[in-house]
């Protein structure tokens, strides 16, 4: 695997790739010009916030397989298309999570007691002790705006501090607050309440402008502002107004809506706001560690594991994926015979895992067996892309599990609803042996690899002669035949499998079908 490196990241993450005997190439001051012009030839790219991976970035990296965000956050990562097609994207959630929220406290002190104004002002000659007269953090209420991994951290320090805690965040349960004494709030009643507000939540449609004006009205006189999360959460406007206003005593700011910040933006010449030039995670333990965790991920791909930090495909443990890597190929291959016999336009898949493979995460199985379902109808598919592309198509995927499998330790079963029919297909898997054992009501038991013709027939003498005759004919040898029969009684319909040594042409499918009792016959490459 080849992998480009955009922006600074660890040398230990770029020796560990190396050792791994993965080609890095550290390319950080590219243009943009120059990154879509070479980007085609990797298959890993390693930024961090300031690379922006676009649709046309992507759509340019043709050999892209991974995208890495040596950070928390993947805002500059059109995680969407990506996903279409079929790059994973991964990023190291909790490897600057200590550095962030020390960094946050570090601002709060340097908001609440003047630090930085102080500085300059010894530093200038001057020795007016009065100017600085700060605020003390014990028995103050401190508004925590998402309690993720960060704001969870910054609650543990602030509690430390021995400062009140409120959070706001509708995606934890109470009991994570409990945890650490922290209680949790509506967004109103913590900005009425805080006498310091910081932020930790992600950018997204929801969060942008989330400090606005109308926010900055309903909280106290002389609160604290910090933000080290992302530019563009806190109105940047609206904090200027609030500050001029004297509703904000002091506010501390990381990230900006613009980065670096236009030296022109009235904002940072204030003399009561504190800047850094988002380093809020500019640790050394956080760069190693943030670098590490990417590269780590990259080398499990190279070697066809799944990524453990993937942001857009479930997480796996490697021994657990290779343990299901048997029903994860089986699945595929059923997918492949469902969409040769299958006709009409595919409305509804499900899945169900039964027997002990019901205690596994199966979303993998699941994934395969679209790739194999979908491959023939939207061309290269892989695991990453072929939720997303079922969906666009408007197809219901559903999974289910039984605790039991009659007969089996484990069984795998599908059924695929088409606007004309529905398929029924299951499987399962001895140690690393994978057979499909029913195709509809019919009985095979077969492993399902190379050339298959599958056909229904009349149940009555000399059908399979005839197909015999007409094979040897037109030079095609039959490897094995398997010959599916509905109950234990003579007469209805058979299903026929024939495993040949090279693929049929269409004009021999057409001639099968043609002979007397043949209903069907389809082709398909297992």
């Amino acid at each position: 695997m080849k992998v480009l490196v955009t922006e600074h990241i660890s040398d230990e993450a770029i020796e560990f790739l190396k050792k791994e005997k993965i080609e890095v190439d550290f390319k950080p001051n590219l243009s943009r010009e120059e990154l879509l012009k070479i980007i085609k030839d990797y298959e890993a790219l390693i930024v961090r916030s300031q690379t922006l991976v676009d649709k046309e970035l992507l759509k340019a990296g043709s050999k892209l397989k991974i995208v890495a965000r040596a950070g928390a956050g993947v805002d500059n990562i059109d995680v969407n298309t990506a996903t279409e097609l079929g790059i994973i994207v991964v990023n190291a959630p909790e490897g600057n999570t200590v550095s962030t929220a020390e960094h946050t406290i570090a601002l709060m002190f340097a908001a609440a007691r003047k630090i930085p104004q102080a500085d300059r002002s010894v530093k200038e000659g001057k020795w007016d002790r009065k100017k600085f007269l700060g605020i003390e953090f014990r028995g103050k209420t401190v508004g925590i705006i998402g309690l993720g991994r960060v704001g969870f951290e910054v609650a543990k320090r602030c509690k430390a501090l021995e400062m009140n805690v409120i959070a706001y965040d509708p995606y934890v349960p109470p009991e994570k607050g409990k945890q650490i004494g922290v209680e949790l709030l509506d967004l109103d009643t913590l900005l009425r309440r805080s006498d310091i507000i910081t932020v930790h939540v992600p950018k997204t449609k929801e969060t942008v402008g989330m400090i606005d004006r109308k926010a900055f009205e309903k909280m106290k006189d002389g609160v604290i502002i910090i933000n080290t999360a992302r530019g563009g959460i806190v109105d940047e406007k609206a904090l200027y107004e609030a500050i001029k206003n004297k509703k904000v005593f002091a506010a501390a700011l990381d990230v900006y809506e613009k980065e670096p910040p236009d030296q022109d933006n009235p904002l940072i010449k204030l003399e009561n706001v504190v800047t850094t030039p988002h380093i809020a995670a500019s640790t050394y333990e956080a760069q190693k560690s943030v670098g590490l965790i990417v590269a780590e991920d990259i080398v499990r791909v190279a070697k066809g594991y799944p990524a453990k930090n993937a942001v857009n495909i479930p997480s796996l443990d490697p021994a657990e994926f290779e343990t299901l890597m048997p029903y994860i190929i089986l699945a595929e291959k059923m997918g492949k015979i469902v969409s040769a016999r299958l006709e009409g336009v595919i409305r509804k898949v499900k899945v169900t895992a039964k027997g002990s493979l019901a205690l596994k995460n199966t979303e993998f199985i699941t994934r395969s067996f679209l790739v194999g379902l979908l491959e023939r109808y939207v061309g290269k598919l892989n695991l990453i892309s072929s939720k997303s592309v079922a969906s666009s198509r408007g197809i219901v995927v559903e999974e289910s599990r039984v605790d039991k499998a009659e007969h089996y330790e484990s069984l795998l079963e599908v059924v695929v609803e088409s606007d004309s029919k529905e398929m029924f297909v299951a499987g399962t898997c001895f140690g690393k042996e994978y057979r499909v054992l029913m195709i509809d009501v019919y009985n095979v038991n077969f492993v399902p690899k190379g050339h298959y013709i599958i056909s229904l027939h009349e149940d009555k003498p000399g059908v399979i002669g005839r197909v015999g005759t007409l094979f040897g004919r037109n030079n095609i040898n039959i490897a094995g035949m398997i010959v599916g029969r509905c109950g234990d009684k003579p007469g209805g319909v058979q299903l026929m499998l024939l495993l040949v040594d090279d693929p049929p042409s269409n004009e021999v499918l057409k001639e099968m079908v043609k002979l007397d009792g043949i209903i069907d016959a389809t082709y398909v490459y297992l």
